[in-house]
């Protein structure tokens, strides 16, 4: 285990102390002085009572309040917990009391913990502490509190670092929520690399086009539904962008072939809370890819599970075999690059035999008239199972023709007994599906 002597801001502010830390909608802050502000709120903090083994809740948006709480809490030996912006306040009550929250913050950091103090002095962050604890996606089921520590940030930072490469001059744009994972990740990346992010409070597809297109982002984090609202804007390049980072869900052929046809660098990933983000990326233009750096992949002889260990995996999640289990299934091909073909919990067993909605879907997606498509097991009495596709139009195409389309390209009993026409499809601010509610949307159609 390695040792941590400085947190990533304060060896940035020694080391770039005028380079631009973080932007956002409410100002920006050079590394200098975040690393002030995050001692001033560590002070006013620690004048609250917040210290070593503490977990701080917060609903604060995007910007810089949650940038300096995030890197302020871990200087006292506490931890950060953001909850779900977008969820009623009951519920966001019930994250806080399952990650054992102290405190929440949920205005401006300066009204919420009061006068700063005398500056916290430097101290040693503890790898092993509790760092964060972030929610699962929860799209089968309740979002689970994951604890991750510096350690496991660190080493899912460094990974992707060598996956992606480094430039002092990144500027990595983030519309993705930082609540989740993959947002947060950002945050931290960038942290440690000493380089910029970018923050959006929200997605706001013609901002980010024009920000990709005016070639002030280098990097940026992206989920498919995203991409495919930037390609309605008429979004023709992104001249300064190196990676363009997208996961959290099939992605439509069709779309990556609009991708590669405006050259835009897209690199595929495969990651969970879990694992502190990603633990593949894909090269330019691949849809698999091999383990970053640091992690090891496995497939289960039974399910064809896939398995992840290394040091960016949350120990907690961590079953008695020393692996995680993910929970999807996927296979490894001749060079070690990871294939993920959906979710094991969302098999749909028909008949007797098993369907991966996420091929069914990725099917109905090549259809130039199909925007959006998510597939589900319906009761029924004569298969236990029928498989339902709920599909968005971009265009008039009768449904009769959609179940022609997957009859010549799947097997018999992996096409769709019936096909519904819907405005939208229930995805979570992640842009994943969210089975239970589709599972809904289905039956009562």
């Amino acid at each position: 285990m390695f040792r941590v002597v400085d947190d990533w801001v304060k060896k940035a502010a020694r080391e770039r102390p005028g380079h631009a830390a973080v932007e956002a909608a409410d100002g920006a802050l050079t590394y200098s002085e975040f690393d002030h502000e995050a001692n001033r709120a560590s002070s006013r903090l620690a004048g609250l009572g917040v210290g070593p083994g503490a977990r701080v809740a917060t609903t604060l948006p995007p910007g810089l309040d949650f940038a300096v709480l995030l890197h302020a809490l871990p200087r006292l030996g506490a931890a950060l917990v953001p909850l779900n912006t977008r969820l009623p306040a009951e519920q966001q009550a019930r994250q806080r009391e399952l990650a054992g929250a102290d405190l929440l913050i949920d205005e401006q950091l300066g009204n919420a913990i009061g006068s700063a103090g005398a500056a916290t002095p430097a101290r040693e962050l503890d790898p092993a502490a509790v760092h964060t604890v972030l929610f699962t996606s929860g799209t089968s089921g309740e979002p689970r509190p994951v604890e991750l520590t510096l350690a496991n940030h660190e080493a899912s930072a460094a990974g992707s670092a060598a996956a992606l490469g480094a430039d002092p001059a990144d500027r990595w744009l983030c519309p993705l929520p930082l609540f989740h994972v993959g947002g947060l990740a950002v945050l931290l990346r960038c942290a440690r690399a000493g380089t910029t992010a970018v923050l959006h409070e929200r997605f706001d597809a013609q901002r980010v086009a024009a920000e990709l297109q005016d070639g002030s982002s280098t990097l940026a984090s992206l989920v498919p539904t995203m991409l495919a609202r930037l390609r309605d804007t008429g979004l023709e390049r992104a001249p300064a962008l190196r990676a363009l980072l997208l996961g959290g869900g099939p992605i439509p052929p069709e779309l990556l072939a609009w991708a590669r046809e405006h050259e835009l660098p897209m690199r595929t990933t495969y990651g969970m809370t879990e694992t502190g983000s990603q633990v593949v990326v894909a090269e330019p233009g691949e849809a698999s890819g091999p383990p970053v750096t640091g992690a090891e992949l496995a497939i289960a002889p039974a399910g064809r599970e896939i398995l992840v260990r290394g040091p960016m995996v949350a120990a907690g999640a961590l079953a008695d075999d020393g692996w995680l289990h993910t929970g999807d299934h996927g296979r490894l091909d001749e060079r070690g690059h990871l294939h993920v073909e959906g979710r094991i919990k969302e098999l749909i067993v028909t008949g007797g035999e098993n369907v991966a909605p996420a091929l069914v879907e990725a099917t109905l997606l090549e259809h130039p008239a199909v925007r959006d498509a998510g597939v589900v097991g319906i009761a029924d009495p004569e298969w236990g199972e029928a498989v339902v596709a709920l599909v968005v139009l971009g265009g008039g195409v009768p449904a009769g023709d959609l179940r022609h389309w997957c009859a010549t390209r799947l097997a018999g009993h992996e096409v769709p007994k019936r096909v519904e026409v819907v405005a939208r499809l229930p995805r979570n601010a992640g842009g994943k599906l969210v089975r239970r509610d589709l599972t809904a949307l289905a039956a009562s159609h």
